[in-house]
């Protein structure tokens, strides 16, 4: 029968990339090694000959010039060692060398893009590399010699280890063993259920799913581990990713190392292709539809760069319709600058661009804002290898028929404008947003959709997160009539369909100025805020909240009121808008200038600053990212694209981020139905209503009762809701004891799942749930993460319990009981740690009332001394590990009853204690104590040796093994067979093993095997 284990995962990974992409495998452990002490990175001998292959018009010398600079690598950390090496990847090694006859400056090319077949492909499992210490990952792809990928597999039938558990691996890795990652591409983490890939500076959050082998988004749902390989590891696929989709981030704060999404290789790919089609035909190359929050911005940046070779080096020209846009897109294309080549610049008028496109015959990067085109009426260029990209092409902004207004004032489509400037350039949008069905001027500039990726699939792919409604108009007490009013107004203005209308419902909203200013409604405004924020947000992942007002003096009232009600907010609350020349005085202490707005962007993207809530009216609706930001108050009429793009703002992915809430206190409820109306139809059917009352709410009281019912035949009302702290802890330990009784396993597990669930649904609609509800959930949510603690089971973090984390949680609920009293901790101090070598905290144990607990309490102590046994102690491993398992398969068959098992396990306890109580009698040190008893387990040894001579067989094969090990001895035969030997002729003069116990030298040859392979090297 197969093992399905970790090494028949490995096994099937080998076997799909040799057997269907063509990949040549090597066993690590059989490939010859240029360096003794396993250092060399690179396969022996692969990386010179197909430097050479490739390179065939250069000497020898030259190639081994390149080969020593890629060895010599030593600039920096990791991240700034592997940023040069993939600059070598994508661009190749300048070298210096003497070809005989004279010094010569050329580049050594280390893959073979043109021709993949003249690339080396390898898979290789099990290669050992030493640096600080000795580790063999699962399996690594190298291409010619160079380990570009590297995978980290776990075992996919056991429950206790999962992706989450490669992704710690992995990190290990790169602290124990970072040489080996200066060439790494991306790395690969896979459970076989689920499969994700990152590179060296992405979290566990940024490692994502590759859904598609081939660009169809259709099977995303089923795509697995196989998906992956095909989707990224056939060989042209992976250079073409190296190539072209690999970049580096670099700002101040460091580098942050970029691998394309599927979704953004794809489209980009179909956008080059198009682009080809357009320049010899009528110039719309398309629309690219990615929702917000997806990675458009880096799509434009991989599209620009994949365009250079695809037409030619062209002149590309970005455009935006707003300053503070065009500042945010040439930003994120200057810190990608070494990327793509070149160094983008920003028009700063008319004149300027004109400047920028006559002066040049190919290649550049020009930045500018719609306007600029606009201030004049002649041609600015008339070459056709200008392409231009137009960010957020949506509506009928960039129209291209005049329009004439009731009052006769004539407008003119800005694309007609553009098109005017550049005649024969190719045009591709850009947009977050769908274009409206009505809108044919936008299709008529760009063409169709080239590439379509939805909130749907966005969510689906964790590239977005869903974003939730709260209406909270009702909290501002306005009276019926102005309700009335504002209602009319705002339907007209959420569905105007011309200029006329919009400029009437703009003039109409003006002369609300007065409504929304009104003292009583900032007043009862900026309360309910304080209100809702600290309730229900302010414990949201790292409490960051935008208060978007409907105009900068309205601004300015929210601040100064809630900062009458909050004095304290002093660093916690801040205002982000443009300032003018007539604006007060004052105002400049709290907005500041342009160098006070970079400061508060840091500050506000900082989880750790005191800055939590800012107050907006335009500043950072769009192109502003803050992954922790999870809620937006919603004080300003906005509609579509606009709409849309600000409550974006709130679905960037964050770890433990359930999704984005947008607290509505003007109606936008009609508007944001309205915005979904050009959306896919999977996205108006699983977003059309985002109402938290209609979704979230119903969802937690579903999970709630599911909950009740899972906890039925344990009576915790009385205890739970009668007030005393006494009465609370108390329910808390018997409830966690009641779900452990070892026949409640299926119960508990579902209880488990269905709890996380509500804590989810909870986490989005706090503020409608009502007290004594929130009070029996925060109950059950305690009740969880004890269960889990006391398990050792991972949390939804990806990480077990710790008693900070479960104070926490008990504080949730005294924070619902015991308002007045403040707020206490089940334990004495965050830190508290116990141990299994605590006679006190054994003899607490063995009296517990809470007979449950106490026995997974000692379970979970005993197996993980056990597992650290397993790396250190062949006997005490066997030993322990056999005791525990005999007596909890007693315990589970009904042979011992709980208070029974709980004597034998505090019995395994004291004996863990005697051991380790005998070593330091013995003056021995625990790595010594462990060839100790592999020496004395044969209980016939000690009859034949007293004490002394045992201490100093011990200590002498203790430093045979550190001075004389082998790497990888235990794998090569005739390396064993050598040290089997050492290890005999050691124990000989000793006249070691005695007659009669000659198996005493195969527990003593496992012990030696068991350091050698987990032994960490200086």
């Amino acid at each position: 029968m197969v093992k399905i284990n970790e090494e028949f995962f490995e096994d099937v990974v080998v076997e799909h990339l040799v057997e269907e992409l063509g990949y040549e495998h090597l066993y690590g452990p059989d490939v010859e090694r240029t360096d003794d002490r396993y250092r060399d990175v690179f396969l022996p001998r692969v990386l010179p000959d197909a430097l050479q292959r490739i390179n065939p018009a250069l000497p020898r010398v030259a190639v081994e010039e390149a080969v020593r600079r890629l060895n010599d690598i030593d600039a920096g950390s990791l991240e700034q060692q592997n940023e040069i090496f993939n600059g070598y990847l994508q661009n190749g090694v300048e070298v210096h060398f003497f070809d005989g006859r004279e010094d010569r400056d050329d580049i050594v090319y280390l893959l073979d893009y043109s021709n993949p077949d003249n690339n080396d492909f390898h898979v290789v499992n099990q290669w050992t590399f030493v640096e600080h210490s000795e580790k063999r990952p699962d399996v690594i792809v190298f291409v010619n010699g160079m380990p570009l990928v590297l995978f980290e597999l776990k075992s996919p039938s056991r429950e206790e280890t999962d992706a989450s558990e490669a992704y710690l691996q992995l990190r290990n890795y790169m602290k124990h063993v970072p040489s080996l990652f200066v060439p790494n591409v991306f790395c690969v983490m896979s459970d076989m259920s689920e499969t994700r890939v990152g590179t060296i500076t992405a979290d566990e959050d940024r490692y994502v799913a590759w859904k598609s082998a081939d660009g169809d988004y259709s099977q995303t749902r089923a795509a697995g581990w196989s998906t992956m390989l095909d989707g990224m590891l056939r060989k042209d696929r992976l250079l073409d990713l190296v190539k072209n989709f690999v970049c580096f981030n670099n700002n101040a704060g460091g580098s942050v190392k970029i691998l394309s999404a599927y979704h953004q290789y794809f489209a980009v790919k179909k956008a080059v292709a198009r682009a080809r089609e357009a320049i010899e035909g009528d110039g719309k190359i398309g629309v690219f539809w990615h929702t917000q929050g997806s990675g458009k911005s880096l799509s434009m940046v991989f599209f620009a760069h994949l365009l250079q070779d695809a037409l030619d080096s062209p002149t590309i020209v970005v455009i935006t319709d707003r300053n503070d846009l065009d500042d945010q897109l040439f930003g994120q294309f200057s810190r990608c600058a070494s990327f793509l080549r070149q160094t983008a610049v920003q028009a700063e008028s008319r004149r300027h661009l004109k400047e920028l496109l006559v002066g040049r015959e190919a290649n550049g990067i020009i930045f500018t804002t719609m306007q600029k085109f606009m201030d004049g009426d002649e041609p600015l260029c008339d070459r056709s290898n200008v392409v231009v990209m137009v960010d957020e092409a949506h509506r009928g902004q960039y129209g291209l028929t005049e329009k004439i207004d009731a009052e006769g004032n004539i407008s003119i489509g800005a694309a007609r404008i553009v098109r005017k400037a550049l005649p024969n350039a190719s045009y591709i949008g850009f947009t977050g947003t769908p274009i409206s069905t009505q809108d044919r001027s936008t299709r008529e500039i760009f063409g169709d959709y080239i590439d379509v990726y939805d909130m749907t699939q966005a969510v689906e792919d964790n590239a977005t997160r869903p974003v939730y409604y709260e209406s909270r108009v009702v909290a501002l007490k306005l009276d019926p009539e102005t309700l009335g009013t504002l209602d009319a107004i705002y339907s007209e203005f959420a569905n105007e369909a011309d200029e006329v209308t919009l400029a009437k419902s703009k003039r109409d909203l003006g002369g609300m100025d007065a409504i929304f200013g009104a003292p009583e409604t900032i007043d009862a405004l900026c309360e309910d805020i304080i209100d809702h924020y600290e309730n229900n947000r302010a414990d949201v992942l790292a409490g960051k909240a935008l208060v978007v007002a409907y105009s900068r003096t309205i601004a300015m009232k929210i601040y100064e009121r809630m900062m009458e009600l909050r004095p304290d907010w002093t660093d916690k609350l801040g205002v982000v808008m443009t300032m003018g020349n007539q604006d007060p005085e004052e105002w400049f202490s709290v907005c500041g200038g342009a160098t006070h707005k970079k400061e508060m962007e840091r500050k506000f993207k900082d989880e750790n600053d005191p800055l939590k809530i800012a107050i907006v009216v335009d500043m950072w609706l769009t192109g502003f990212d803050v992954p922790s930001l999870a809620t937006m108050y919603v004080f300003k009429p906005m509609k579509g694209h606009n709409l849309m793009q600000a409550i974006a703002r709130v679905n960037r992915v964050c770890r433990g981020k359930e999704g984005g809430l947008v607290v509505d206190y003007i109606g936008i409820a009609r508007a944001l139905k309205q915005a979904m109306r050009d959306y896919t139809n999977r996205d108006q059917r699983n977003y059309g209503d985002m109402d938290v009352s209609a979704t979230a709410y119903p969802r937690f009281l579903e999970k709630l009762d599911v909950c009740r019912d899972l906890l039925y035949g344990f009576n915790y009302e009385e205890m739970v809701f009668s007030g005393s702290k006494a009465q609370l802890a108390e329910a808390i330990s018997e409830g966690t004891n009641w779900l452990l009784e070892p026949d409640r396993h299926e119960d508990r597990e579902e209880f488990l799942k269905q709890c996380q669930l509500m804590n989810q649904a909870l986490s989005l609609c706090k503020s409608l749930v009502s007290e004594k509800d929130q009070h029996e959930a925060a109950y059950m949510s305690v009740l969880r993460v004890q269960v889990l603690r006391l398990t050792g089971r991972k949390s939804s973090s990806g990480r077990g319990m710790t008693y900070k984390e479960f104070n926490q949680k008990v504080s949730a609920i005294l924070e619902q009981a015991v308002h007045a009293e403040g707020v206490i901790d089940l334990f004495e101090e965050d830190s508290v740690e116990i141990s299994l070598f605590d006679e006190a905290f054994l003899e607490e144990l063995s009296h517990m009332k809470q007979r449950n607990i106490a026995v997974e309490s000692l379970k979970r102590l005993i197996k993980e001394q056990v597992k650290a046994y397993q790396k250190t102690s062949v006997v005490k491993a066997a030993k322990f590990s056999e005791m525990l398992q005999s007596t909890l398969n007693a315990y589970l068959n009904g042979m011992l009853t709980n208070a029974q098992v709980i004597e034998e396990l505090v019995k395994m306890a004291k004996e863990m204690m005697q051991d380790r109580s005998e070593a330091e009698a013995l003056g021995l040190t625990d790595e010594e104590m462990a060839f100790y008893d592999a020496i004395t387990k044969p209980q016939a040894v000690k009859d034949f040796y007293d004490n002394d001579q045992l201490v100093a067989i011990t200590r002498e094969l203790t430093e045979a093994m550190r001075s004389s090990a082998t790497i990888d001895w235990q794998r090569k035969e005739n390396a064993r067979a050598g040290m089997r030997r050492a290890i005999k002729r050691l124990l000989r003069k000793y006249k070691y093993p005695p007659e009669g116990v000659d198996d005493a030298m195969e527990t003593v040859m496992a012990q030696c095997e068991l350091w050698a392979d987990t032994k960490i090297y200086e």
